[in-house]
């Protein structure tokens, strides 16, 4: 059975990027399913599964600081996957209810949660992909472990298997007959990778290097007489404190007046003690500036510092960041942007907040420190989510790549190549109105429990 508990765990990350093949998720929790009801030994065999999955999946972690990091990351993770080995025996009925609640207790504990490893991110190419606009990320999750739930009971059950299936196409009717919403214009971007001088934790280690290349990457790009309505920069394109280096403040106003259009740009800013990362609205001085508010946890502050060090010897090399405290939005041209600084493109409550009140997203991230692995491959296909759970086009700019431009049905339009200067022009299409995902917010959450639990307790009846 460890045999079996391990190639589960890796059948689940490879639902995910690179390998991303959405329909191995629900085939690995029939398969997780079948192993609670078969062995005595659920913890340990859950502990197994949650271990080799999160270890395959974030194997990114570990490519410039080591494999304890990723380690301690991956069975931290799988420590809170354990209760699922309650859901056995007469429990059974209620895995997928267990498994959601634990989706969210991740995604919020601890230090603000970590959920990269929900399922509903290895979902960007189904075909019910759509729920999440209905339900948000908890309901496309519940949508994998139901298939899933209704794959174990065919051969155990086909009453059970049937009501599940009946179910699932509820879900999909309520989806259908969501309104669609309304196209009301276009709006145009420049989007500039400019690459790194180097790949690794010390990308920045010239940060102007690092401004440099962006600059000359913008000045390329705007060889081609091509229609925008502002450039942007990647989280850490401007790594020297525009306000405080006049070199840089004059070659971004350069851009500024070359162009006539503005730039939003993803700075550091350095002020006494005090470091934040922040998107601004860059035009001739900063028109707007977004502080990041969910900062990365041992990427951006250190929790537990005197512990961290035991696994990690970097650990001194990062400066604690301040965080904001208040959302701020960017204006162009009548048109509202919501910035998304990495890590909070994995934040659900600052993402529905965020989407209700703009007309697009942008997600300005750094993919340099993780090197060639997937990570970046990984966070596209969460924006794709995020696009689709908000009915908003993204626009996704890294530093290294990938960047891409999404549709709101979370279709990549364009993308560039990993790890290589380059730019896209993009034309993004702005929509009204808010999705049901929107209007519901948490609520959608406690709706999906209720139904869960419901789901749980008329299988148990028709399977006893």
């Amino acid at each position: 059975m460890l045999l079996v508990s391990i190639f589960t765990g890796w059948l689940l990350s490879a639902s995910f990027a690179p390998i991303d093949r959405w329909y191995l998720a629900p085939l690995a929790v029939a398969l997780w399913l079948w192993i609670l009801s078969k062995d005595r030994h659920s913890i340990f065999n859950s502990l197994v599964i949650a271990f080799t999955f999160n270890a395959f999946l974030l194997h990114w972690s570990s490519i410039y600081v080591g494999s304890t990091p990723w380690l301690v990351l991956a069975f931290g993770e799988a420590l809170l996957f354990l209760p699922l080995a309650w859901a056995r025996g007469q429990r059974i009925y209620f895995f997928p209810l267990i498994f959601i609640v634990m989706e969210e207790i991740r995604s919020r504990f601890p230090f603000g949660g970590f959920g990269w490893a929900r399922l509903a991110f290895s979902q960007a190419e189904a075909p019910y992909r759509s729920v999440a606009a209905i339900g948000g990320v908890s309901l496309l999750s519940a949508m994998v472990l139901l298939i899933g739930f209704a794959l174990f009971f065919i051969v155990r059950n086909i009453r059970v298997s049937a009501f599940v299936l009946l179910s699932i196409t509820g879900i999909l009717f309520i989806t259908s007959i969501a309104p669609n919403l309304e196209t009301r214009g276009v709006f145009r971007a420049l989007l500039v990778q400019g690459n790194v001088p180097q790949l690794g934790l010390d990308f920045n280690a010239r940060a102007k290097a690092v401004f440099d290349l962006h600059i000359a990457q913008t000045q390329e790009a705007l060889r081609a007489d091509t229609k925008y309505q502002v450039i942007i920069w990647p989280e850490n394109s401007v790594d020297v404190d525009p306000f405080t280096n006049s070199d840089v403040r004059q070659a971004l106003g350069a851009i500024n007046t070359r162009t006539q259009k503005p730039v939003i740009i993803g700075a550091v800013l350095n002020s006494g003690n005090s470091v934040k990362n922040a998107s601004i609205l860059w035009n001739h001085g900063a028109k707007s500036s977004y502080i990041k508010q969910h900062i990365t946890p041992f990427g951006e502050y250190i929790p537990l510092r005197a512990l961290a060090r035991y696994f990690s010897p970097y650990v001194d090399q990062v400066n604690d960041f301040d965080s904001g405290t208040k959302d701020v939005f960017h204006q162009v041209d009548n048109v509202t942007i919501a910035p998304i600084i990495c890590y909070e493109l994995i934040d659900d409550s600052y993402i529905n907040r965020i989407s209700t009140k703009s007309d697009l997203l942008v997600v300005q991230t750094n993919n340099a420190t993780f090197g060639t692995s997937a990570q970046s491959i990984q966070q596209l296909s969460i924006s794709r989510i995020r696009a689709i759970e908000n009915h908003r086009d993204l626009l996704s700019v890294s530093t290294t790549g990938i960047s891409g431009s999404i549709d709101a049905d979370g279709n990549i339009k364009q993308v560039t190549v990993q790890n290589q200067a380059g730019h896209l022009f993009t034309q993004s299409n702005l929509y009204s109105g808010r999705t049901w995902a929107n209007y519901l917010g948490w609520w959608s959450f406690w709706l999906l429990i209720m139904g869960l639990m419901l789901i749980g307790n008329i299988a148990r009846r028709l399977d006893s």
